[in-house]
C-alpha cells in the first residue's frame, strides 16, 4: 500500500513540475518580486524598532501576498492538471482498474501536488528574501544592491541554461530542469547574498538575517498544504476554470474569515480597556481569595456607568472571546466587609469595591467568595457588565471554514511583535487538521465519481 501511494505521488510530483503554467509562474513571481522594490516606494514611517521600517513595511506586505497569490494559482493550475484532466481525458481508469484503491489514489495525487506546490513556494520565497535584502529604493540617492541582482540573476540565467542545455542534448523536460536545478542554486545565491553586504564587503550573516521575516515566511509555507487540499477537492468534481474560482473564493473567504464568521460567534459589549493595574491586598498575588483586592485604571472612562457592588467580567478579547470568568452571580452585601466577601457567604463574583476615583478611571476590584479565575486582571484586557454571548452557529461556520489569517503575520512583523516558535507550531497543527477533514471530503467526493 505504502508503495502505491509512493509511486502515484512521485509520478504527480514530477508531471505536476513538468507543466509549462509550473515555471512560467515561478517566474512570473520572481519579476513581480524584482517590480515590488519600486512599486512599493511610499513612505511607510521610519520606526526603527521592528526587523523592516519605511517604505520596506510596504515591501514585505506586497512581497508575502506576491507569494501568497502565486502560489495559490499554482495550488489551483497543478491541482487541475493532474486529477481534473485526468478524468476528463480518462487516464485515471489505468490506475483505479488496477488493485489501487480510489483513497489511495487521492493521497498520493494530493502528496505529489504539495511536493510540487511547497518546491514552487520555496523557490518564491527565496525570491521575496532577495527583495527584503535588496530593499525599496525609495530616493534618487538609493543605489541597486550589486551582491543581490548579480547572484539572483546568476543562478536564474544557469538554471535557465541548463534547462535549455538539458531538452536539446538529452531530451529532458526543461520546466522541470528548470526547476530543479533554480531550487539549489538560489538558495546558495541567497546565502551568498548574506555573506556579502550591499558594497560588496564581506559580512557576518547574522547582519541581514531577519528571523522574523523568516517566521512570517515559514507560516505561508504552512499555508499551502491546505489551499493543495482544497484545489483537489473542487478538482475531484469540477474543471480547470471552476477550480480556479473555488480556490480564489476560498482564499478570499480565508483571509476574510474572522471578521465575516468570526466576529458573530462571540458577542459582548466592552466598558473599556485596563491600561494598567496594582494589586492594592493579595498575599499571592493570584487574585484567586476571598477578600484580594486589585486596583485597575482604564484608557477611557467607562461607555456604561458603573459602581460600588457591580460585578465585573475580563478577559483579552474586545468581544469577550477567551474572558477569564465564569458566570458569577450577582453580588449582595458591602464589598468593603470582609464578612460579606467569604466564601461560605457570598456569591462567587468579582466586584467593585470602591469607585471613589471614577472620575480618574480608577475602580478597586474585589473577589468575593473565593471564585476560582485563570489569572488576574492585566493591561489589555476588556471590562465587561455580562458574560459573553456565543453563536453556536457561527462558531461552527469559522471553526470549519479554513481561516488564512492564522498563516499572515506582516502585521506581527511590521509591529515589532516578536512571533515565538510556539504559535508556528501550533500553525502547524491546525494546518494538519484542516488538510486530514479536506482530504476527507475529497475521498468521499470521488469515491462515487464517474470516470469511465
Amino acid at each position: 500500500m505504502h508503495r502505491q501511494v509512493l509511486a502515484i505521488a512521485l509520478n504527480t510530483f514530477l508531471e505536476s513540475v513538468r507543466q509549462p503554467i509550473y515555471f512560467v509562474l515561478i517566474m512570473a513571481g520572481g519579476l513581480l518580486q524584482a517590480m515590488n522594490t519600486v512599486l512599493s516606494a511610499y513612505s511607510m514611517s521610519y520606526d526603527k524598532s521592528a526587523e523592516v521600517t519605511g517604505d520596506n513595511k510596504l515591501l514585505l506586505d506586497m512581497g508575502l501576498a506576491t507569494v501568497f497569490v502565486v502560489a495559490t494559482l499554482m495550488a489551483a493550475f497543478v491541482a487541475t492538471a493532474v486529477l481534473s484532466r485526468e478524468i476528463q481525458d480518462k487516464t485515471v481508469l489505468t490506475v483505479i482498474s488496477k488493485p489501487v484503491g480510489r483513497p489511495l489514489f487521492i493521497i498520493g495525487k494530493y502528496l505529489g501536488t504539495t511536493a510540487a506546490v511547497l518546491l514552487a513556494t520555496l523557490i518564491l520565497l527565496i525570491f521575496f528574501q532577495f527583495a527584503i535584502r535588496h530593499q525599496v529604493m525609495s530616493t534618487a540617492r538609493d543605489h541597486i544592491d550589486g551582491p543581490v541582482v548579480v547572484f539572483s540573476s546568476l543562478a536564474v540565467l544557469l538554471a535557465i541554461g541548463l534547462g535549455i542545455w538539458g531538452n536539446f542534448f538529452y531530451g529532458w523536460v526543461f520546466s522541470s530542469t528548470a526547476t530543479f536545478a533554480m531550487a539549489p542554486l538560489l538558495v546558495i545565491a541567497w546565502l551568498m547574498t548574506l555573506l556579502i553586504g550591499k558594497g560588496w564587503i564581506v559580512q557576518s550573516i547574522a547582519a541581514d538575517w531577519k528571523p522574523q521575516v523568516m517566521l512570517a515566511g515559514a507560516c505561508i509555507l504552512l499555508a499551502m498544504p491546505v489551499l493543495t487540499a482544497i484545489a483537489l477537492a473542487a478538482s475531484t468534481r469540477l474543471g480547470q476554470v471552476m477550480t480556479i474560482v473555488v480556490c480564489a473564493g476560498f482564499f478570499l473567504l480565508g483571509l476574510l474569515s474572522n471578521y465575516m464568521l468570526g466576529r458573530g460567534a462571540f458577542s459582548n459589549h466592552p466598558l473599556a480597556e485596563i491600561r494598567e493595574t496594582t494589586v492594592v491586598s493579595d498575599d499571592n498575588g493570584d487574585f484567586r481569595d476571598a477578600g484580594d483586592v486589585w486596583r485597575i485604571k482604564l484608557d477611557q472612562p467607562p461607555r456604561r456607568s458603573i459602581g460600588t457592588g457591580d460585578i465585573l467580567y475580563y478577559g483579552p478579547s474586545p468581544n469577550g472571546l477567551g474572558i477569564i470568568n465564569p458566570t458569577m452571580d450577582r453580588f449582595v452585601g458591602d464589598p468593603k466587609k470582609q464578612t460579606d466577601l467569604d466564601q461560605s457567604a457570598s456569591p462567587k463574583s468579582v466586584v467593585i469595591r470602591d469607585d471613589r476615583q471614577a472620575g480618574q478611571d480608577l475602580y478597586e476590584i474585589v473577589n468575593s467568595g473565593s471564585i476560582e479565575l485563570a489569572r488576574p486582571p492585566r493591561a489589555g484586557d476588556y471590562l465587561f457588565l455580562e458574560p459573553t454571548r456565543t453563536n453556536y452557529a457561527s462558531l461552527v461556520a469559522w471553526g470549519i471554514a479554513p481561516n488564512l489569517q492564522f498563516f499572515w503575520l506582516v502585521d506581527a512583523v511590521t509591529q515589532a511583535h516578536t512571533i515565538p516558535p510556539r504559535y508556528v507550531a501550533l500553525v502547524g497543527a491546525y494546518m494538519l487538521a484542516q488538510v486530514t477533514g479536506l482530504l476527507a471530503l475529497s475521498v468521499i467526493l470521488f469515491q462515487k465519481r464517474d470516470v469511465g
